[in-house]
């Protein structure tokens, strides 16, 4: 097992113990609420023991009016980009939730019985191990891997 393996499994394992957390626009805290990106802030720090910077508040439409891809932004300052066809269990998924939107949706890529799976979280539901079908699939922007 190589070390960037053992980081998505460690990281991987973490995700799956925020399932059933309240969607909290804004959170971050495991059993109380979160966010998709509290989801990943909070997987961050349990890997890392911090965050990598300050992240700045934000509204459910964020970068939709500038424009700015800053989630795609934030996610290639502190992870490793990788080819949507190279990514492994606990890659972090970015995702476009409608077709020329800026990309504002994140998960952690799972599997179950051989099929993938993405755990995230997302308004009107509390964190969650979906089926990353066709149409989640389609939507993804980037694959960044958690460094070592």
């Amino acid at each position: 097992m190589t070390a960037d393996r053992s980081t998505a499994e460690a990281a991987l394992e973490i995700a799956r113990g925020w399932i059933g957390t309240p969607y909290v626009h804004q959170a971050s805290c495991r059993g109380a609420g979160t966010d998709c990106l509290g989801l990943l802030r909070g997987v961050w720090r349990e890997l890392y023991g911090c965050e990598p910077e300050p992240v700045p508040a934000y509204t459910p439409d964020w970068s939709e009016p500038s424009g700015d891809e800053r989630m795609l932004a934030a996610a290639a300052r502190h992870m490793l980009r990788v080819a949507h066809d190279a990514r492994l269990p606990g890659d972090v998924l970015v995702f476009r939730m409608r077709a020329r939107a800026v990309a504002k949706h994140i998960g952690i890529l799972g599997a179950r019985d051989g099929a993938p799976t993405v755990i995230h979280a997302y308004s009107g539901h509390a964190v969650t191990e979906s089926p990353l079908g066709p149409a989640w699939d389609a939507r993804i922007a980037a694959v960044f891997r958690f460094p070592d």
